[in-house]
């Protein structure tokens, strides 16, 4: 792609993001996620390969029904309550309408359905604007509306994201795929929090986006889309991919990692809020992603799987791994000691 279309499509994004996040008014949200959508669709086509051309096609036809949606739920309230406000959105339909348009715009269950497809049809640098960049207006949209929503219709979408973006994960051997079965569980976590204490659905989106944009550097870095290929890149990079372990663990929220300071303090608010059985469900689900994180982190790291196939080791690399993956996958891994720090903060 040429370098001036690049830094365009590039400015578009960032351009989009930055008007829905800062408007107050809903047809300035609605327009800042059109220059988003619009602004992606050329990255995610630009292989010109059919799978791309597919992904993008998906895409577009997705993002339009949600803004269309956002736009309808946003024109329904002014009707009855004369408001445009984001922050006064109170008509019960209009409620119900734009969960079903930021659900679908994040790809929550039952709209999740678009995510690992066009996940999978990108490239993984695509696929990390995707996974983070993207997904930052809607959840903002999110923020900004979630004294409004209906907390019952929330909890449910969010336990089955979790139970759905596990379990789907469980059989794949495409590492896009993986990650966008992911990102949806991690979007389970944030939902449910939202409505008690929608600070920490920002936290754990935070935390999400660096652990995420980490991996898919790394991933990049050592150029692996599929498991067989991952199996064979500890030669090129050993330590990278020791890195790579602990991001992936950190990522499953295991302690004493990064990943697991969300997840204690969402469990700890959904105790408080006497939604036990939620947190022991959630808990519970989250243990289907486990299982997938430890297949990428055996497959990356630890030892070859057992198969007769012979794989074509790679060269071992001398090229010094890059500043920004060196400081994302520390800081993946390690914020865990400073959290009274990072719960002050919020």
């Amino acid at each position: 792609m040429n370098p001036q279309a690049k830094l365009i499509f590039t400015i578009s994004l960032l351009l989009g993001t930055t008007i829905t996040i800062s408007s107050n008014h809903w047809i300035m949200a609605w327009a800042g996620l059109e220059i988003n959508t619009l602004a992606i669709l050329p990255l995610i086509s630009k292989s010109h390969h059919p799978r791309s051309i597919e992904a993008a096609t998906k895409y577009f036809i997705t993002q339009a029904t949600a803004s269309a949606l956002v736009l309808f739920s946003s024109m329904t309230n002014a009707w009855y309550t004369g408001q445009w406000d984001i922050t006064q959105l109170t008509h019960p339909t209009s409620c119900l309408i734009l969960t079903s348009a930021l659900a679908m715009k994040l790809g929550l269950v039952p709209f999740h359905f678009w995510f690992p497809e066009v996940l999978q049809g990108s490239q993984l640098t695509t696929g990390l604007l995707l996974s983070t960049v993207m997904k930052l207006p809607p959840v903002s949209l999110l923020f900004m509306t979630s004294h409004s929503l209906n907390p019952t219709l929330l909890t449910c979408m969010a336990i089955l994201s979790t139970a759905l973006g596990g379990w789907m994960g469980l059989n794949q051997t495409q590492i896009r795929k993986i990650l966008a079965f992911s990102s949806i569980s991690h979007l389970g976590w944030m939902t449910i929090i939202i409505s008690y204490n929608p600070k920490l659905t920002l936290l754990n989106f935070y935390l999400y986006m660096l652990m995420t944009t980490a991996v898919f550097l790394t991933l990049n870095t050592i150029k692996a889309s599929k498991l067989p290929t991952l199996t064979t890149t500890w030669t090129k990079s050993p330590a990278l991919n020791a890195m790579l372990l602990l991001t992936l663990l950190s990522l499953a929220g295991l302690p004493p990692l990064t990943g697991f300071l969300p997840k204690w303090l969402i469990i700890q608010e959904l105790t408080k809020q006497g939604m036990t059985t939620a947190a022991v469900s959630i808990s519970l689900l989250s243990l289907l992603g486990l299982f997938f994180y430890l297949r990428l982190a055996y497959c990356s790291t630890i030892t070859l799987p057992p198969h007769t196939t012979n794989h074509i080791k790679q060269w071992h690399t001398n090229k010094p791994t890059h500043s920004s993956i060196a400081l994302l996958t520390t800081m993946s891994t390690a914020l865990l000691p400073i959290s009274p720090l990072i719960t002050t903060i919020i």
